[in-house]
Order: structure tokens, then C-alpha cells, then sequence
């Protein structure tokens, strides 16, 4: 999403009293068929309460990740498998139209666009798909996902203009065809589907009432109409950016069968600065909760379609590692679990991982990358605490099948004995679900309490045994009482529940608390039954057949047991985040998809990440990935199971201690030798030859057309907006032509490349000026002094140079911010009274939508002269070069281009993921240190990285293996563009490796892409 303007939206939202049932209101349980449509065969339904898969309710815990945005699909299954790992049974995807469809009527989607191996990878990991094509996604991509053509369009984006949807046919005849097979009906995981986007908000709205009424439901109803007839039948969902109630079910023309909505508790788009101040934060309950949920869309499931997983950082920001801690552990821990409060049955974590916006396709507002502070970091790693608190709440919610048909008593009890707290309950059956945090989110310090439990057997002020429980500040917590765990129920316990497995004969619980915590549970079973096997923490009481029992939270883990009936393990939080619980598959078309609630697991202490398991033969097979050295232990599995354990293939050298199989992880360091940039062969070329005198511009295109359709009148004699004639990101070049009348002293003009955006001015060979953007400003006007007079009669040219950051996103549905025009807006010359006595040429990638380059999309490319000639890619002719390197830089203003090859040789059997990192030649601080550039950064051909000097943050760019080759030559070039009058240079680069990952994991193939050869007529 995006929502930026959710902090102006809290006194618009009306006060809804969180109502509910009262505490004797008999349970309300599904009744009737669930709902679903005819075509879909019954495979995905859905009542009140949540869908149903194959007639099994699905609590589908989702997390965002875009495959545009990892353009390696050898390493796509390895994000399912660690989505999956994390008890998570969904993954939300956008697709960009901009990037399918670049030019009107071709549509392009093979290659890394293919998404037939996204889908495979899905499959194969368990992984339940919600597609969310567009045509408008936003997402941060540039023009929200709409390709740049549509700039030019006589008609208005995301509107019933007959143009605008004559335009989106063809793409969604073609992705809808694309999904369409890969829906359940067809044996493949997408089960939902979003038609558009957050078509929720307009400007300048004054109320609830004015929003809806200027949104256009037969836009909604045409775009599901092209997407039904494309072959769509799973139920469709919708998005609405703030919980207004549009599209709901029973609202007309363009409702969906399953309402759902976003939320950004920290915003969108606000930058993370200041990362531990929560007064920032609009609380969730201001716009939504149990109430307005059963007001809008009483008889579909509780879904949140996008929920903060990561916050995007804007030009100048505060780097991906500030916005990770800024939405971190302690913001999961509330703010997840006060969704679960409210029994929300579809949550999507916006994103789960985030990836890169390489080769130009992000938005104005952010950089390269797309990391966001999500669980998973743009290296594909998992080395953020948030990825495993995650963990912990999800196995726990998947546990409780009790949940799935709860609802929230009204909160009039008074649950606990202090008003620092707030405490919701669920009820689902007999069992209860007790949510408690602070009343004040952000508060810092801990409260002390005793809890007031409602149980099967009677009331308990707990703990029972004395003493009291504590929450700490920016924690929250979920007690249970009668809670389901196999052919029992706990009768209540204040620890939280990480999950339960029958194991045999018995039932193993995981509990965990914080550190140094004091915490109880109680079981239906005699204490003459209970046996210490671990630790000596804990003390019991008991009482007829009820066992209370207390236990002090250390780092020492405690394991109880109830002779063959129950096993407890009662964990330290951090220590819990080291146990997998694992699904076995199960025979098609069920597979891993299968909700983990099922008794067909394992779970295993020990290692960086399980992947999956089998077993055969009494063998337990597993893989996953090590970082260390570790333990590995079996602590619960099917009956029958196991003798002996393989880990990625080679057998475990196991002992039996406790009746359960022991074994080491031998993690054995890579060597490896990274190369040093510093010191390899550096080719150089010129980038900008066209201040040459000689230079003929010829082929460019003639800027003729005397008229726009870009909401923006002209000022100029005619267009000089970029997408008018087919150039829709990268720099873009220019080339005006006059001759002189010896009175012209200066040059104006305004030009427009969106936020950070630069533009360097020369005329002829001569050095005028630079702006060197900023990240607050789009558009900047700049006169410009001729350093000498002009000869009267004398040709005469003007070379500008404009960086494209991407083009606007179109959020509002009554403006049309996404055709803000980028390149050049207005000019004069002084001493001419006609703009037209300038006569203008342009370029931008060369052949524009037509593109050359297929295999990496339309966006990759620029202006500049070496990537028009296609320099970038692997092979370029780089013999005959000047030998000079980006620490030499430039001498003065201009665009260099540099070049050299590396290999890498890294041992197979490990993720060893690489960056490209600029060395600290930033001149945020020190302007005179480097001078002004920015750099365009491709490797093998891939543009995966913008680094602009002067405004930042980032300085490391992540390559993914498949677009690097991790076992031979890599090639790297730079596209140097000197801001400064004085020139400028680059003080290091190097290639740095993040982390050493033993892995099981083997489908990482190197990415297939076109290579150097000479483009006829380039210029």
C-alpha cells in the first residue's frame, strides 16, 4: 500500500463501540453451507468466520513478497520455504503491468517474468497464493504499476473512459488467463484473487459519504467483469486502503465476496525517523475493530489484506536497518496480537520480504532498495528477532482451532486488578482467549497483575499459587483457559502457547514466557502423575485431579511430564524462537497444503532454518540451513517414528537421551576469497559525447508534437515531456539547438524527474550548471548564466541531462498524479522573445518502448551514450578502453562510464549472499571530499542500483545469485555522472558477503539474459 495520509484520516473515522456478545450470549456457531461461487466447485468457500479449503478452515496467515522484485526464480522457492517455515500458510503477490505490457498490445512474460515457476515453488512449499495483479497495485513501483504509455492517454487511469479500459484488455486477458490456470480448480495454489487495488480514497474528500460518492462502482464492476471472463472463478477480495466499508459484500456493482482492508499503525511512506517514539502511531482501534467489521461485512471473514510488516524509507532517509527496528519485535508483539484480539482470520504482513526496485522500477519516493525492514531482509536472510517472534505467534494461532470460530465478549469484567492494562477476550467454545497489553501501547515500563480466569472448572485468580504476573513494556501476551491440546485441554495457563503435536501416545505442549517471568498452567491430571525432567524451577500443587503448576522463566529449559499423557516444555522466549515445527506432506492434491493445525508434524530444536522433512523407513529426513554449529533434537513426531535422522542428506550421528534422538549440526566454515575492486582492470569510455561538436543527433527523436494529453497544458511550443515520446524511466537526454543573436546572456528552465531527482546543463561543450536534487523536491526551476557572450550567427547547443526517479504513484482515484509529466516543463533564452526559435531533440533507452533488451524488462536503461549502445551487458568491447577506474573519477562535469569483470568462486552447498558497497563518499557532510555524482550500478547487465552521493542513505546494494554468478566471471560497470563544476570521484567499492549459510537448499540456477551485441542505428 501506501497509505501516507493516514495520519489526517483519525477524525474522519466515526467512534464505533467495540460490541460484542456478553459473556452469557450462547456461542454463535457457523450454521447453513458456507458460501461460495459455482464455477470455483466448492474447493474455496468461507463463512463469518474464516474460508475453507477443501472443506478445512484455513487460517491464512499471509506475508507479502513480489517475484518482480527477486528477478532470480531459482531463488523463489527458497522465500516460500522460509515464509512456510514460519507457520505461515499464504503469500499475497503483485504483479506490475508496467513491466509486462511496456509498449500498447505486447505483452512480454518469459524469462524472469514467467511466473509458471513462481507458481510451481508455491506448490511445492505449501504455500497458498493471493493474486493481486492491478492493473493499479501502487507498491512503490513507479507510476503504482501503470505503464508510462498511459501518460499520453486521451482519457483518465483507474475510470470507466472507455480508452483507459480498452487499454487495460489486453493485460488482463493475459495475466487473468495466466492465474486462471494456476488457480486450486486447476491443481495450482491461488485461492484468491484482488481485481484492484485500494480503489478507496479521492482528494480533497470532506467525509466518509463524500469518499464513496466520488468512486465509480462501475470501474470496480467493468475491471471484475474482464477478469471473470478471463477466467477467474476463486472468490474475489478487496483492499480497502482505510476500513470504509467499499466493495463489501451487498454494496452493488463492483462488491466482492470477501471484504478486507489495510492498516498502518506507523503509516506508510513517513520515513523512521525516530524509531522508538509510538506517539507517532494512529491507533488500529480508531478505524477498525470486531464492531465495524460485523457493521460492514458481517458474513465474511475478519481480513486485514495488507498489515504493517516493513516501513519504506524515502530519499535521505534513515537507512532499512532503522525502519526494521522501528516496526521490530516489540511492535509484532502488540500489534499482531491485537489483530489476533479481534479474530481476524486473513492477515497479510505487508511485506514479508521485500526485495530490490532495481532496474528503474521503483517510485520517486524510495531508492533501490525494497528491503522496508520486513522479517525477511533483502538478502533473503533471517537474522532479524521479528522473523522469529513472528514464528511463535503464528504456530501458536494455527494450534488453536478453537479460535477460527471465536468472538469477542464485551470487555465489562474487570479481567485484572490494575487500569494500566487493557484485557480482550475471544470465545470460541469452551475455550477462551485472553489478549492483554498495555493501555498505553507505547509504554515503557512493567506492570505487575494478577488475572481474573473464567474456566471449565470454576473461577482462578491467577497464579493461583502466589506471586504475580508481569508485563513489560511494549509486550503483549495471550493467557487461554480451556484450550484444546489433543485429547485433553489445559484448564488455563498465563505462559503463552507456542504450539502442541500428538506425539505417539501423548501430547507435547511448548510454552514459553520473557525472561526472569513467573508464570502458571493447570492440567486435568493428578499430581501424583507429574514427573521433573528437566530443571528445577517449577513447583505444583494439587488439587483432587487438577495440577497447578508454576515455573520461573530462565534461560535453563524446564520439561514436565504426566506419564504417557502429556509432555510440557516450559521455554525461554529466546530460546523457543530455536524449535520448528515442520508438516509432513501428505498424498496430492493435498501436499504440504494443509493447514498445520494437523497432527502430521515434527518438531526440532536446533538450527537456523528446517526447511522440510519426510520420513521413510523410520528415517527422519530433514533440511534447512545452518549458521553454527548447533544441537539438533527431536522432540515430538507421528507414532512409528523415528530410529535415525538424515539432515540435507547425510546421516546424523544420534543418542538417545529422554526418549528423544539427540544429534550435532556440524556447520563447517566456506573459505572464500572476495576480489578487490580496488585494484582489478577498470575500462573506461566517455558517457557523453554528445558535448562533442561533431556529434550528430540526427536519429533522436524529434520533439514535434504540438499538443499533450497530459493533464498538464503545455508551455512550451511543443512537448518536451518524456513519455510523450516513449521514454518512461532512467535519465533521459535532451539536445535544443539555436542560433545565436549575440543578446542571450542566460537560460531558464524547470524540469520535473520526481523527488532526488538531478539535471547537469552544457552548452555546447561548456559547463553551466547542475542541480544536484534534493528529496523533497520533484520540480526545480534554474537560470543559468552564459559564462561568455554569443556569437551573433552562430550555432549553437544545449545538452541537459535529467534523471527519471520513476514516476508518480496514482493513489487518488479522481486525479491523475501518475501522468505528472518527467522531463523538461518550461524554458526560455534570453534575448529570444520565441521559445520555438529552440528546436529540440530527446532520447531515452534506446528504441524506447520498443526496447532492445527483453530478457531484462523496459525499464533497465537510460540515456547516457554506453547504455544506449548496450556497453552494460556482458560482453561489451571493452579492449581498446582507457584503463582508468571510478577512484580516478572525473576531472570535471560530464558522465563517465567504467567497467571491469570479477569471479567469484564460492563452494557449493551455501547461500553466501553478496552486496556491492560503495565506499563512505557521501557528501551529505563534506561536499568538497568527492564532489557531487550519482552512479547507476549494473552487474551482468542488470541495473541493481542507484546511489546518489549527496542525498543517500544507501551505500550497499545486494546482488542476488542467479543475476550474480557466485561460480565464475560477474561483470560489473558504473555509470558516473559528475554534478560538479570541479568533478568528482569515488573513494572505494568492493563486493561484501553478509553472511555464510550452510544450506540445504539447491535450486539456484544462474538467470538466462541477453549479452552484448552491437544495436544497429543506436546513436
Amino acid at each position: 500500500m501506501k497509505l501516507v495520509f493516514q495520519f489526517l484520516l483519525s477524525s474522519l473515522i466515526p467512534v464505533f463501540l467495540y460490541a460484542a456478545p456478553t459473556e452469557h450470549a450462547p456461542l454463535e456457531l457457523p450454521c447453513g453451507p458456507p458460501q461460495l461461487d459455482e464455477q470455483n466447485e466448492g474447493l474455496v468457500t468461507w463463512d463469518e468466520y474464516s474460508i475453507l479449503v477443501r472443506g478445512e478452515r484455513i487460517l491464512l496467515l499471509s506475508g507479502e513478497f513480489h517475484p518482480f522484485r527477486l528477478p532470480s526464480p531459482g531463488l523463489w522457492l527458497d522465500v516460500f520455504q522460509k515464509i512456510r517455515a514460519l507457520g505461515y500458510s499464504g503469500v499475497s503477490f503483485y504483479l506490475m503491468w508496467g513491466l509486462l505490457e511496456s509498449e500498447p498490445g505486447h505483452f512480454q512474460n518469459d524469462g524472469v517474468f514467467d511466473l509458471q515457476e513462481f507458481f510451481d515453488a508455491a506448490s511445492q512449499a505449501g504455500i497458498y497464493l493471493i493474486a493481486r495483479p492491478g492493473p493499479y497495485i501502487n507498491a512503490e513501483v513507479s507510476g503504482g504499476g501503470l505503464p508510462g504509455w498511459l501518460q499520453r492517454l486521451n482519457g483518465d487511469v483507474r475510470s470507466v473512459d472507455p480508452n483507459y479500459l480498452s487499454a487495460t484488455r489486453n493485460y488482463i486477458e493475459n495475466v487473468g488467463r495466466i492465474i486462471s490456470r494456476a488457480q486450486i480448480t486447476n491443481g495450482g495454489p491461488v485461492i484468491l484473487f484482488q481485481p484492484e487495488n485500494e480503489y478507496t480514497m479521492c482528494s480533497g474528500f470532506t467525509s466518509i459519504d463524500t469518499v464513496s460518492a466520488c468512486l465509480d462502482k462501475n470501474y470496480m464492476a467493468a475491471v471484475e467483469e474482464q477478469y471473470r471472463h478471463a477466467g477467474i472463478v476463486v472468490p474475489f477480495v478487496s483492499n480497502d486502503a482505510v476500513p470504509f466499508g467499499n466493495w463489501a459484500p451487498g454494496t452493488g456493482a463492483g462488491a466482492v465476496d470477501i471484504y478486507g482492508f489495510d492498516n498502518y499503525p506507523f503509516g506508510w511512506g513517513t520515513g523512521c525517523q525516530d524509531p522508538n517514539n509510538w506517539t507517532r502511531i494512529l491507533d488500529p482501534l480508531s478505524l477498525y475493530n470486531f464492531s465495524t467489521h460485523q457493521a460492514m461485512s458481517p458474513k465474511s471473514p475478519f481480513a486485514i489484506i495488507e498489515y504493517q510488516g516493513g516501513a519504506p524509507d524515502p530519499w535521505g532517509g534513515e537507512g532499512v536497518n532503522t525502519c526494521a527496528a522501528m516496526i521490530g519485535t516489540e511492535f509484532s508483539r502488540v500489534f499482531y496480537k491485537l489483530n489476533f484480539s479481534l479474530r481476524a482470520t486473513i492477515m497479510n504482513l505487508y511485506m514479508m520480504f521485500g526485495g530490490t526496485n532495481w532496474g528503474n522500477l521503483g517510485y520517486p519516493s524510495g531508492y533501490t532498495s525494497y528491503d522496508v525492514g520486513a522479517p525477511i531482509s533483502e538478502e533473503r536472510l533471517l537474522m532479524r528477532e521479528k522473523y522469529s517472534e513472528i514464528k511463535l505467534q503464528a504456530h501458536f494461532m494455527q494450534a488453536s482451532s478453537a479460535y477460527m470460530v471465536s468472538r469477542p465478549l464485551i470487555e465489562s469484567p474487570k479481567y485484572s486488578n490494575t487500569s494500566k492494562l487493557v484485557i480482550t477476550v475471544l470465545r470460541g467454545g469452551p475455550t477462551r482467549f485472553y489478549t492483554v497489553r498495555h493501555s498505553d501501547y507505547g509504554a515503557l515500563g512493567s506492570t505487575f497483575y494478577q488475572i481474573n480466569m473464567d474456566t471449565s472448572v470454576g473461577k482462578f485468580t491467577v497464579p493461583t499459587l502466589g506471586g504475580s504476573l508481569v508485563l513489560h513494556g511494549r509486550d503483549s501476551k495471550v493467557h487461554v483457559t480451556d484450550y484444546e491440546i489433543g485429547d485433553m485441554s489445559l484448564i488455563y495457563s498465563s505462559a503463552e502457547i507456542y504450539t502442541w503435536k500428538r506425539s505417539g501416545s501423548k501430547t507435547v505442549l511448548l510454552m514459553y514466557g520473557g525472561e526472569g517471568e513467573t508464570h502458571e498452567f493447570a492440567v486435568p491430571l493428578a499430581s501424583d502423575k507429574l514427573r521433573i525432567l528437566e530443571g528445577n524451577e517449577t513447583t505444583h500443587r494439587g488439587i483432587d485431579n487438577v495440577t497447578i503448576v508454576q515455573w520461573n522463566v530462565s534461560a535453563a529449559r524446564q520439561v514436565i511430564s504426566f506419564g504417557d499423557k502429556l509432555e510440557v516444555y516450559l521455554l525461554w522466549r529466546n530460546h523457543a524462537y530455536n524449535y520448528w515445527i515442520v508438516d509432513l506432506p501428505l498424498p496430492p492434491p493435498v501436499g504440504l497444503h494443509v493447514s498445520p493445525r494437523t497432527n502430521s508434524s515434527v518438531i526440532i530444536r536446533g538450527g537456523y532454518l528446517m526447511r522440510n522433512a519426510t520420513i521413510s523407513d523410520g528415517i527422519l529426513s530433514l533440511t534447512g540451513d545452518l549458521n553454527t554449529t548447533t544441537e539438533i533434537e527431536l522432540i515430538a513426531a507421528p507414532a512409528g517414528c523415528c530410529s535415525a535422522v538424515t539432515f540435507n542428506g547425510k546421516r546424523v550421528k544420534t543418542r538417545l537421551e529422554n526418549g528423544r534422538l539427540n544429534g550435532l549440526l556440524e556447520y563447517e566454515a566456506p573459505v572464500i576469497a572476495l576480489p578487490d575492486l580496488n585494484t582489478t582492470k577498470w575500462h573506461y569510455v566517455d558517457s557523453l559525447p554528445e558535448l562533442e561538436s561533431c556529434y550528430d543527433d540526427s536519429l533522436w527523436t524529434l520533439c514535434d508534437h504540438d499538443f499533450t494529453n497530459n493533464p498538464r497544458n503545455l508551455t512550451t511550443p511543443t512537448s518536451l515531456y518524456a513519455s510523450d515520446y516513449g521514454y518512461h524511466a532512467g535519465s533521459i537526454l535532451y539536445r535544443g539547438h539555436f542560433v545565436a543573436n549575440g543578446n542571450e546572456t542566460f537560460f531558464y528552465l524547470s524540469s520535473q524527474g520526481g523527488y532526488a531527482f538531478a539535471h547537469s546543463v552544457w552548452l555546447n561543450s561548456t559547463f553551466i550548471g547542475s542541480w544536484a536534487g534534493s528529496p523533497a523536491i520533484q520540480t526545480y526551476n534554474q537560470t543559468l548564466n552564459f559564462p561568455v557572450k554569443l556569437k551573433k550567427g552562430a550555432s549553437y547547443v544545449l545538452t541537459i541531462l535529467v534523471d527519471n526517479m520513476g514516476l508518480d504513484a496514482n493513489f487518488y482515484a479522481n486525479i491523475q498524479t501518475m501522468k505528472a509529466p518527467r522531463g523538461l516543463l518550461d524554458y526560455s533564452l534570453s534575448g529570444h522573445e520565441r521559445k520555438a526559435d529552440i528546436t529540440w531533440r530527446m532520447t531515452g533507452n534506446f528504441e524506447g518502448e520498443r526496447r532492445r533488451d527483453l530478457s531484462r524488462g523496459p525499464l533497465n536503461e537510460g540515456a547516457t551514450f554506453a547504455e544506449r549502445q548496450g556497453f552494460h551487458l556482458p560482453g561489451a568491447p571493452v579492449q581498446g578502453w582507457l584503463h582508468k577506474s571510478p577512484m580516478d573519477g572525473l576531472p570535471g562535469p560530464g558522465v563517465g562510464f567504467f567497467a571491469t569483470t570479477f569471479n567469484l568462486s564460492y563452494p557449493y552447498g551455501y547461500d553466501i549472499p553478496t552486496s556491492v558497497i560503495f565506499a563512505n563518499s557521501s557528501a551529505i557532510d563534506d561536499p568538497t571530499a568527492s564532489g557531487l555524482f550519482r552512479i547507476s550500478l549494473y552487474v551482468n547487465g542488470w541495473q541493481f542500483g542507484k546511489y546518489v552521493n549527496n542525498i543517500g542513505p544507501q551505500t550497499s546494494y545486494p546482488i542476488p545469485e542467479g543475476v550474480l554468478n557466485h561460480h565464475g566471471e560477474n561483470y560489473l560497470a558504473l555509470t558516473f555522472w559528475a554534478l560538479d563544476g570541479n568533478g568528482a570521484k569515488l573513494s572505494g567499492i568492493r563486493i561484501g558477503s553478509s553472511a555464510m549459510i550452510q544450506t540445504g537448499y539447491a535450486s539456484r540456477k544462474l538467470v538466462s539474459a541477453s549479452k552484448y551485441a552491437i544495436r544497429g542505428k543506436s546513436y
